[in-house]
C-alpha cells in the first residue's frame, strides 16, 4: 500500500485543453474572482486534514449563491467533469482531496446563519457555517448544537453532514445524524433536492440517513436545519487515573453496564496524556497508564447523583485517583487536553495520521495492547485518544512524511489497526469517513456484493459517477489487488478477503 496507490488519477494527454474548456464553461456561471486555475491559486486546495496525500485540482470554483452552485454542477455534468465539494478542509480521511482532472467546489462563502428558532429548537444554516458558530448564535436562547468534534472551531456543518461527525459528547447526544432535521442541496445534474423535514419525521423513504455520512458522493449540500438542545444547568467532569489500560477499559464497560449514559466518556493513554499536558497544562496525571474523562450534565441534583454513581464504578474497577471538577473553569480545563490532542501531537512529530475505527467497548484494552505490538512491528510511535463510551478509536501514528519509508510503514500500521478492529467485531470508520484513506480496508469490512450495493445507491443519485469519484467504495479490481498484497506464504493475512 503506497501513496501512489491512494492518490493516482488517470493521466489524460490533453489536460491543458481540458482546463481551458472547463474555465470557459464556468466563466459563464461565475464572476472572475470566483474561479481559480493558476497553480499558485489552486495549491492551497490540494489536500484536506490528511496532508500526506496531495493533488492540485484542475479548477477551483467558489460560488456565492445557490444558483451559481446549480450552474456549476450543470456545466460540469454536461462536460463529464468530476466535482469534489469542499468545506473548511478539516476532514481527516482525504474526502476532500481534489481530482486532478476535476473541479473543486468550495462552499466556504455559504457561511450565513439563516434562522435560529428558539420555539422549535432548531437552526437553519448554510453549509459553510462553522460548527461552533451555531452554538454561539443559539446561546442567547439558552440552547446549543450538541455534536462537538475537536475541530468545531473551524469545521463546517456541511462537512459534518458529509462525514457524520461526532465529538466528545456524542455518547449521550448522538452524532450529526441524530441532530439534523433537514438537508438541502443539488444533485450532480443540478437538480434541487431536499432530505428530511422541519418536523421530526418526513414522509417516504428515510433518505436523510443515506445522505448524512455519504461523503459528498450523492449530492452537494448547501443548507442544513439542525436540532438545538437546552444548555444544561450544570456540568461536571471526573478525571480518573488507572495504572493499567485493561482496568481503564473495563471501567468504561462498567459505567455503561451500570445503566449510566455520561454526557462524555473519553480515554487517553500515557503517551497521549504526556503530549497534551505539555501543551495545555490541564493537570493530567502523568504517572497513569490511562485516564478517563467522564462528564455528567443536567440539574444540580441529577449531576450530583450521577457523579457519585460513576465514581463508585470507577473505584470498583481500580481507579488509582479521582478528581471532580469544582467549577466550570476546571471542567473546561479537564477537557482542554482532550480537545487539543491533535495539535499536541503535531508538536512532538513532523506528521501524524489519525485513524478512526470502532470496536466493542469490551475490547478496548485488547486493541490498545495490539497497537502497542504494532508500534514495535512498524517502528513508529502511536498516541491513543478515543471516544471510549462508544468504542470510537483515534490512534495517532507519528511519522515523517518526508521519509517515504516512514510513510509506507505508517500506511501499513494504519491498515493493521483498522483491520484488527474489524477482526474484533468493529468497523473501519466511526466519524471521519472512508475518503481515500480507508479504501483498501473497506475490502476487509465488506464483500464484493455489499460494495456493489453501495455503488448501486451512488448510481441512483449520480449515474455518471462524477461526484467525488474514486473514494469511499472500493472497486472489485482494487479489492482483488489488495488481496494479492496481503498474501503471506500462500495464506491471506486477513482471512476476510477470502470472500473475494
Amino acid at each position: 500500500m503506497t501513496a501512489s496507490l491512494f492518490a493516482a488519477q488517470q493521466e489524460l494527454p490533453n489536460k491543458s485543453e481540458r482546463q481551458a474548456q472547463v474555465v470557459q464553461a464556468l466563466s459563464a456561471c461565475l464572476p472572475k474572482h470566483a474561479l481559480l486555475w493558476q497553480q499558485e491559486d489552486t495549491t492551497p486546495y490540494e489536500c484536506d486534514g490528511l496532508s500526506a496525500y496531495r493533488q492540485r485540482p484542475l479548477v477551483v470554483a467558489l460560488p456565492e449563491t445557490e444558483s451559481q452552485v446549480q450552474a456549476v454542477l450543470r456545466a460540469c455534468h454536461a462536460l463529464g467533469v468530476p466535482v469534489v465539494a469542499r468545506g473548511a478542509g478539516t476532514g481527516l480521511s482525504g474526502g476532500a482531496m481534489p481530482h486532478r482532472l476535476g473541479v473543486t467546489l468550495s462552499l466556504a462563502k455559504f457561511n450565513k446563519i439563516i434562522r435560529i428558532d428558539a420555539r422549535s429548537r432548531s437552526a437553519q444554516v448554510q453549509c459553510g457555517v462553522r460548527n461552533l458558530a451555531i452554538s454561539e448564535a443559539a446561546a442567547p436562547h439558552g440552547l446549543y448544537y450538541a455534536p462537538d468534534p475537536s475541530s468545531q472551531i473551524a469545521c463546517t456543518i456541511g462537512g459534518n453532514v458529509a462525514e457524520n461527525a461526532g465529538g466528545v459528547h456524542c455518547l449521550k447526544y448522538g452524532l450529526t445524524l441524530h441532530n439534523v432535521l433537514k438537508v438541502r442541496g443539488f444533485t450532480m445534474e443540478g437538480e434541487p433536492v431536499e432530505f428530511g423535514a422541519d418536523a421530526l419525521d418526513a414522509p417516504g423513504l428515510d433518505l436523510l440517513s443515506i445522505v448524512i455520512g455519504s461523503e459528498g458522493m450523492l449530492a452537494v449540500t448547501t443548507e442544513v436545519t439542525v436540532k438545538l438542545v437546552p444548555k444544561p444547568q450544570l456540568a461536571r467532569c471526573i478525571m480518573a487515573s488507572f495504572d493499567d489500560i485493561r482496568k481503564a477499559g473495563d471501567a468504561v464497560a462498567g459505567v455503561i453496564a451500570a445503566g449510566i449514559i455520561p454526557a462524555g466518556l473519553e480515554m487517553m493513554d500515557k503517551p497521549m496524556t504526556a503530549a497534551v499536558e505539555d501543551y495545555v497544562h490541564a493537570g493530567y496525571d502523568l504517572s497513569a497508564a490511562a485516564i478517563l474523562l467522564c462528564e455528567s450534565d443536567g440539574t444540580p441534583e441529577e449531576v450530583e447523583e450521577e457523579i457519585g454513581r460513576m465514581s463508585a464504578v470507577l473505584r470498583l474497577h481500580g481507579a488509582t485517583a479521582i478528581a471532580v471538577s469544582k467549577d466550570e473553569s476546571e471542567r473546561l480545563k479537564f477537557w482542554s487536553g482532550r480537545k487539543n490532542a491533535f495539535p499536541a501531537s503535531g508538536r512532538i512529530s513532523p506528521d501524524y495520521m489519525c485513524m478512526d475505527s470502532t470496536i466493542p467497548r469490551k475490547r478496548l484494552a485488547d486493541i490498545l495492547i495490539a497497537i502497542a505490538g504494532m508500534e514495535k512491528k512498524y517502528g513508529l510511535r502511536c498516541c491513543n485518544v478515543f471516544h471510549a463510551g462508544d468504542g470510537n478509536l483515534h490512534p495517532l501514528i507519528l511519522f515523517d512524511a518526508n521519509d517515504a519509508d516512514q510513510l509506507h510503514r505508517c500506511e501499513l500500521f494504519g491498515a493493521d489497526i483498522l483491520e484488527t478492529s474489524v477482526a474484533m467485531g468493529g468497523t473501519v470508520t466511526g466519524e471521519h469517513g472512508v475518503g481515500i484513506e480507508k479504501l483498501n480496508s473497506m475490502c476487509v469490512q465488506f464483500s464484493a456484493a455489499e460494495n456493489e450495493q453501495m455503488f448501486g445507491v451512488k448510481r441512483a443519485f449520480d449515474a455518471k459517477g462524477l461526484l467525488n469519484p474514486g473514494k469511499v467504495i472500493p472497486t472489485p479490481q482494487r479489492c482483488a489487488e489488495y488481496g494479492k498484497m496481503l498474501v503471506r506464504g500462500g495464506k491471506l493475512a486477513h482471512p476476510e478477503l477470502e470472500r473475494f
